[in-house]
């Protein structure tokens, strides 16, 4: 059995997409219930982001990858570190894709690069 990422463990919110015809209403209803700073959050110490189809979308694993190590905070750092570790992402994939960013955040593209190769040293 695989274990989750102890980094998903840490996360403080947990997105929930509503599919039925009345999808928006419901969103907000439970990011007004249970969203961030609200009574459940200070109960149970995470928030529930509602969403609705419109809003959202899925990334391909590795997709994300490049985004987080895009914006390399040290959160993002340690939750790419923990994929990589568990083997559920693949390093040379994210490498790949780091090259093809837009112009515009290749700088965000090459700090990401650099962090990368230094976790295979």
């Amino acid at each position: 059995m695989r274990r989750e990422p102890r980094c998903r463990l840490k996360s403080t919110s947990c997105p929930i997409a509503e599919t039925n015809e009345d999808t928006a209403r419901l969103a907000d209803l439970i990011e007004g219930v249970a969203g961030e700073l609200s009574p459940f959050e200070l109960l149970h110490g995470y928030s529930i982001d509602g969403v609705d189809l419109e809003t959202c979308w899925c990334l391909d694993k590795e997709d994300l990858c490049v985004a987080k190590l895009c914006a390399l905070r040290e959160k993002d750092q340690n939750f790419v570190a923990a994929l990589l570790d568990a083997g559920l992402v693949d390093s040379d994939l994210i490498a790949t894709r780091l090259n093809s960013v837009p112009d515009r955040f290749e700088a965000n593209a090459a700090r990401a690069t650099d962090w990368l190769r230094s976790r295979s040293r």
